[in-house]
């Protein structure tokens, strides 16, 4: 009795963890450091890089992202576009 008992408790304390391992983890691809500076912990990138991983994200479309989440990315890319180009032209 004891062992079905210790059988039991072990199998929902590993479903338990393996649940809210998988609520961590990101939604169909979808890119959260990008999206709501989410998981973003030493990562660096340039902002040519920015823009790429950005361009890569809108290009999954709406198979990963929502109408809203695209709408965010395209602002993101925008605003970053326009920091490069603010940074590219001369002194005045």
């Amino acid at each position: 009795m004891k062992r079905i008992l210790i059988a039991v408790l072990t199998a929902f304390a590993l479903s338990t963890a393996s649940a809210a391992i998988a609520q961590d983890a990101p939604k169909a691809g979808k890119d959260e450091c990008l999206l709501i500076s989410k998981g973003c912990k030493d990562q660096v990138d340039s902002i040519q890089q920015k823009i790429k991983r950005i361009n890569t994200e809108i290009k999954k479309g709406k198979k990963v992202y929502s109408a809203e989440d695209l709408k965010k990315l395209e602002q993101k890319l925008k605003e970053t576009e326009d920091l490069l180009n603010t940074l590219g032209k001369p002194g005045r």
